[in-house]
């Protein structure tokens, strides 16, 4: 009989599959359109790209999610805008 491990940290980062929930998505919307893709041009060609393609991108992504530092953002925008006139006086005291 199989054995399934239970997965404790649901509350830490939800993976399907190794992935986050987003990445995840990602990954299905490619299978999604590569399926479309193979239906409406079926040929041996079409299908080995269509399946290279896909775990490729599994791959990466995978990668992408051990290593998260290679997408570093960092914020171009400030936290917070504001029309407020900066002065020394200190209206709190």
């Amino acid at each position: 009989m199989k054995r399934y491990e239970i997965y404790r940290h649901i509350r830490r980062k939800a993976l399907v599959y190794g992935l986050p929930v987003g990445l995840f998505a990602l990954m299905m919307l490619s299978v999604i359109a590569s399926l479309l893709v193979i239906i409406f041009s079926f040929g041996v060609g079409v299908i080995l790209s269509a399946v290279l393609w896909n775990l490729g991108l599994y791959a990466s992504l995978g990668r992408l999610n051990q290593n998260p530092q290679l997408l570093n953002y960092q914020r171009v925008f400030p936290k917070m805008i504001s029309n407020k006139k900066i002065s020394g006086l200190n209206y709190e005291d």
